[in-house]
Parts: structure tokens; sequence; C-alpha cells
């Protein structure tokens, strides 16, 4: 069936071609959340052309998944689309497809268990070094501070997100740069960024020589803090929060000559401290309604022979 070649086509296109594309666009760092939602709907679009992809190859290999897939059609839909005429290479292309999906599958199983068995670990070793007192509620948004001689600030992700500071970075932060790290924890908290790294991190790790899930994953990382600083500033200012994220890691020696690990750091600094401007609504409002419209290719391709013969 030529549908099913070319949505697989289409999918193979996007998943190759997309990293490219959005890597060119050079307001991704102005706008990291409009950003974050044109990735979600790129490999959105590719996931459902692969999908689509597999559903029309099994119902033109198998007469009951033909049945069920098609059973509302009309007969000239059915016919329009050919089925039942495409030879063996349309049930090993559904199986193949099949196999994707139960593997992408696994690995977001794999990784959403490994990241709750941490964060059951972390937040154990939490209760030894601050435990609860007597009549403290565990449900809700908590702050939890604990004594520590590295200034540090982060967030447990989870149905009662958690956020924890270290008595050394209460004793660097003035008032509103604490307040400006708090908020770009929260920011995380509220956003559920956790999700949108599991979900790339499992893709990556899935497939990984395929170039979109690769560059998902990288651009969810650097993404998620772009968006998260953006949230902070908006209430505290770009200033406030680059000097409290110097504070807390001036330390670490991640801003001299030879960074580690931590190399985005220097980079966000430099961005809030260059404080360029962000993009008009409309031009937002476009970009978003673009994105938006990616997924939606795929769907058209697939009814194309529907829409002709109802036409």
């Amino acid at each position: 069936m030529l549908v099913s070649l070319v949505l697989l086509l289409l999918g193979a296109l996007a998943a190759v071609l997309a990293p490219r594309l959005v890597a060119r666009a050079h307001w991704s760092e102005r706008e990291p959340i409009v950003a974050l939602w044109v990735w979600q709907c790129v490999v959105a679009a590719v996931l459902l052309s692969f999908a689509l992809s597999m559903t029309f190859s099994a119902a033109a290999a198998w007469q009951l998944v033909r049945g069920h897939v098609f059973a509302p059609a009309p007969q000239d839909v059915v016919e329009a689309y050919a089925l039942g005429v495409d030879g063996p290479w349309a049930a090993g292309l559904a199986v193949v497809l099949a196999c994707g999906g139960l593997w992408s599958a696994a690995m977001l199983t794999r990784e959403i268990r490994a990241a709750r068995a941490q964060r059951r670990q972390r937040r154990r070793e939490l209760l030894v070094r601050a435990p609860l007192m007597p009549g403290e509620e565990t449900e809700g948004e908590r702050l939890v501070v604990l004594e520590g001689d590295r200034p540090d600030a982060w967030w447990l992700p989870g149905s009662a997100p958690q956020l924890v500071i270290t008595t050394a970075a209460l004793r660097r932060l003035e008032g509103r740069q604490l307040d400006a790290v708090l908020a770009h924890e929260q920011g995380h908290a509220r956003a559920r960024h956790d999700w949108l790294l599991h979900v790339s991190g499992a893709l990556a790790a899935g497939f990984p020589q395929v170039p979109v899930f690769a560059a998902f994953r990288d651009e969810m990382h650097r993404l998620v803090e772009l968006s998260a600083d953006d949230m902070a500033s908006k209430r505290f200012g770009r200033l406030t929060i680059a000097l409290a994220l110097v504070e807390l890691n001036e330390e670490r020696g991640v801003f001299g000559p030879c960074p580690p690990h931590h190399h985005q750091l220097p980079q966000r600094v430099d961005r809030l401290l260059t404080a360029a401007p962000r993009l008009a609504p409309v031009h937002r409002l476009k970009l978003t309604a673009a994105a938006a419209l990616v997924p939606v290719v795929p769907v058209l391709v697939a009814f194309v022979p529907a829409l002709r013969a109802i036409g």
C-alpha cells in the first residue's frame, strides 16, 4: 500500500532532517518554552508517522486488523486504499514497526522505573538527613533545608515535589537571590520537566542511531534549564538569577578556562546578562501554531485516499 510507504518515508525524513532544521532556529534561546513545544511536536510527528504506517501495513496484511481499522468506513473508502494487494512486504513492515513500538514502550518503562527507584533512594537518604518533625505532613510541596558545606539547591520530582537547599546556599545567597533559585526549581516542578527528560532519555536510549531522538534528549536537558531560568527571571529579574547561579557554582570551577561537565552554566549566565529581547507575541503565536500543525501532516497523508474517494 502506497500510503504506508509514504508515511514511513515521511517519518524517516523527519527523523533525519528535523534536528538540522530546528538547530538553525536562532530564536530557541530567546524563547525556550516555545522551543520545547516545537521539539515535542516534531517528535510526535515522527512517532505518529511510524504508528500510522504500521497500522496501514497491518491492515493490508491481515483481514482481522483490516476489519477493525476500516469497520466504519464506506466501501469506496476501503477500495481507495487498495488493501490486500501489497504482497508479503506489508506484514514484514508491520511487524518491524510494531517491534519498534514495543521497544520504545519497554525503554520508557525502564527509564521510569529507574527514575522512581533513584527518587525513592534519594527520599530515604533525605529523610535520614532531615527527618520529619512530629505532626509534619509529607503531602504537598515541601522545602527541606540540609546541613552542608557545599552551596546547592535541587528538586525531587514526584507526586509531592520537594525543594531541597543546603545551609551553605542559605549563607551565600541574598534574599532575592534565594527566592530566584527557589522559583527556578519550582518552575521545574510545576512544568513537570522530569517527564520530558524521561521520554527523551528513553527514546534516545532505545534508538541511539536516530538523529531526532538524540537531539531531542540533548535539547531537553538544555531547554528545561533555560525555561526555568526565564520563569524565575520574570519574577525576580535576569540579573538576580544570574548572580544566584554564580554564587552557587563559582567554587566548582565551572566559570574557569576549562569548565567541567557543567559547561552549560556559563552559557546560561551569559544569556541572562545579555538579556536578548523576546520575540513579539505575534511571532510566538505563529511559531506555536506552526509547530502544532506538524503532527497533522502524517494524519492528512493517511487520509488522502479517503478524502479523494469521498470527494
